[in-house]
């Protein structure tokens, strides 16, 4: 049960005195369970605690809700007339409760779970169809590919050949040794780059470097920045060798108007889907999902079922083809003249999806995967922070610490550079580079010679944030330098640089999270108006409520309001279950 960490007793109003006179002679913690169960229990015994619990209802398993306060008003559509208008000041607490929204199962796991049930709906009616997708789109090709990032350096693993175990979440199944090499050598750190410790899924171990010095956090921080480009370059590859394989096959190309000029477009089109997950080494790898749909140029929003001359095979080659060929590199930085090479990792594994349970992978199992790790972030590195700022980022970051820290520092550093420097110029005969300055240790005190502030970090956090204040005026000026594309390494740092969505879709894949979420009022609206309401009727509505609402906090005012919120839920969703279980019963 997660109840909100709010004080229940007035704050001490200066520095040096607490809310009690006398020093307790019991843990402080037994007086704060205390006055939260006297809290729960006068709560309780009040006159409106029913119609307390009622207006809390939609936001009752959230663990911090947004409140809202101001005025509803109902609205004749025809003429603008206001027939009626409510204050929320007239409601219990004074204001209306709204569900956080939140995806990440580890800030609110309520909300995460509507959201990952949505998702959910979204991946799998693109598969099999329902909800305004036609349901010949789960006789189309479709291909399940994992896209995982290179090698940066050795890390901590656990690899099971064979599994014996019947559910993957509870394997038990004996692991291979981590890095077993008997002539392993040793980095010129003086760390032996072997391991032969056979991991537990649990162990803190896993994802870490063999050797932190030897690792190159740089390039996986860049690597996470650069990953969602690196994406759209690969469906772009992936759409032309498909419309090479349409030209060698002898199918018919579409001409299409655009303006003065005539597109040809091919008689096939790809819909894709998505999921990013952040590995146990901090570096995100992709989920995707390719679909292979036809085009009609009657219709050109239209899914119509592909030709015959293409099936799942194709979309494997062209996944493994992408995936091997695609690749670019990094816009200069200071850190790297060079840029960073940026391309898919050797490891690429492309199923079939099927809708009969007969191939590689059902689309029931490919809906549920996705929609898991849509509702996941960095919890899995050990890592977890609000977005970073220059009063924060000591606390995260540190250039000799764990490999999360370094990552974070990496992000940071990177980041701090204003404007895309130009390529080195090549050297003349017999000229050589000048000696680089001398890196200031992390921790020194030292005195900024720019601003005359005081640090102890590398790079001084108030010029840092001059120079990005510079780059977004340079930025929005019609000329000047170009802005560095690194500079979102520092707003990502929080997510150790990867800033893209963890879970997207094209257009034409299937429906939109707005879309469930308008069905879900226009049934809970149903449900209220009673039997003799029609939830088929689209007519024009004669009334209309507008809003008039404004932010006024967040979170349950007191603990005892989110234990006794968070209960009422927890009991509903027991009855849900144990109903729907019985149902299920008298169906077998």
């Amino acid at each position: 049960m997660t109840v909100s960490s709010l004080s229940v007793v007035p704050e001490a109003p200066a520095s040096g005195t607490a809310p009690h006179a006398e020093p307790p002679t019991v843990p402080s913690w037994y007086h704060h369970a205390a006055d939260i169960r006297l809290q729960t229990v006068a709560r309780a015994a009040q006159p409106d605690y029913e119609a307390w619990l009622s207006h809390v209802k939609p936001a009752a398993a959230c663990v911090r809700p947004v409140r809202l306060a101001g005025t509803m008003a109902t609205v004749e559509a025809a003429t603008g007339r206001i027939l009626a208008e409510r204050s929320t000041a007239d409601l219990p607490d004074g204001v209306i409760y709204k569900p956080c929204g939140n995806r990440r199962e580890a800030v609110c796991p309520a909300c995460s779970q509507r959201y990952k049930r949505d998702a959910y709906q979204v991946v799998r009616a693109g598969l099999v169809g329902g909800k305004g997708v036609p349901e010949h789109v789960a006789h189309h090709p479709a291909v399940f590919p994992t896209l995982t990032a290179p090698s940066f350096g050795d890390v901590h693993t656990r690899v099971v050949h064979r599994h014996t175990c019947a559910r993957r979440t509870g394997c038990d199944c004996r692991p291979e040794p981590c890095h077993a090499r008997r002539d392993a050598t040793t980095c010129p750190h003086g760390i032996r780059l072997a391991c032969f410790a056979r991991h537990d899924s649990d162990d803190h171990r896993l994802g870490a470097p063999l050797c932190l010095d030897c690792y190159d956090h740089d390039a996986q921080a860049v690597w996470n920045l650069m990953a969602g480009e690196l994406w759209r370059r690969t469906t772009i590859a992936i759409n032309r060798y498909i419309r090479r394989l349409c030209r060698q096959r002898g199918l018919p190309f579409y001409p299409v108007a655009c303006g003065k000029t005539v597109r040809w477009v091919a008689p096939v089109r790809l819909s894709f889907g998505k999921a990013a997950e952040m590995q146990r080494r901090a570096v995100v790898h992709f989920h995707a999902i390719i679909r292979l749909d036809g085009y009609d140029p009657r219709d050109p929003d239209a899914i119509v079922p592909p030709p015959g001359a293409l099936d799942a095979a194709d979309l494997v080659a062209a996944v493994d083809h992408a995936a091997a060929t695609v690749a670019f590199t990094s816009d200069p930085h200071p850190a790297n003249g060079r840029g960073w090479h940026i391309g898919w990792g050797e490891q690429v594994l492309t199923k079939v999806i099927t809708v009969a349970a007969e191939g590689q992978v059902t689309d029931a199992q490919v809906a549920a995967y996705l929609a898991k790790y849509a509702t996941k972030s960095t919890e899995v590195t050990g890592h977890a922070s609000n977005r970073l700022s220059d009063d924060t980022i000591t606390l995260y970051a540190d250039p000799e610490g764990t490999h999360t820290e370094r990552l974070i520092d990496a992000c940071w550093r990177l980041g701090s550079f204003r404007t895309n420097p130009s390529p080195p110029a090549p050297l003349a005969a017999g000229e050589r580079h000048a000696a680089p300055a001398p890196t200031v240790p992390f921790g020194h005190l030292r005195t900024d010679p720019n601003c005359g502030g005081c640090t102890r970090y590398r790079t001084c956090p108030t010029c840092a944030a001059e120079q990005v204040a510079a780059a977004d005026a340079a930025r929005r000026a019609p000329a000047g330098p170009p802005a560095s594309p690194y500079l979102k390494l520092r707003r990502w740092a929080h997510m150790l640089g990867f800033g893209g969505h963890f879970l997207t879709k094209s257009r034409k894949y299937s429906i939109t999270f707005a879309l469930l979420r308008d069905q879900r009022v226009v049934f809970r609206r149903a449900q209220s108006s009673g039997p003799e309401h029609n939830p088929a009727d689209t007519s024009e509505p004669t009334t209309l409520v507008v809003n008039f609402l404004a932010f006024v906090g967040a979170g349950w005012k007191t603990p005892a309001d989110a234990m006794l919120a968070n209960t009422s839920a927890a009991l509903a969703r027991e009855h849900q279950r144990t109903a729907r279980e019985y149902l299920e019963t008298r169906a077998a």
